[in-house]
């Protein structure tokens, strides 16, 4: 049974925002392939400490951060 996933949207929030990767990483403190990995929705999983550190920087909450994608009708 396939129960949905959570998108992180991090890449979206970036463009938004106007900040590259590389401010980023350094405002958050966090590694470039970090970042990348977030970006790229290659997490299993959620640091709440990251959440925590990208929030603040992107002075967002965590529903702009994170989305639940619920399972299509074949999946469940």
């Amino acid at each position: 049974m396939e129960y949905g996933t959570i998108r992180i949207k991090l890449d979206d929030l970036l463009k938004e925002s106007g900040l590259s990767k590389n401010m980023l990483s350094h405002r958050a403190e966090m590694q470039r392939t970090q970042i990348n990995n977030y970006c790229r929705n290659q997490i299993t999983r959620l640091d709440i400490d990251v959440l925590g550190r990208l929030c603040t920087v992107l002075n967002c909450e965590i529903g702009d951060l994170l989305e639940f994608v619920p399972p299509t009708e074949k999946e469940k």
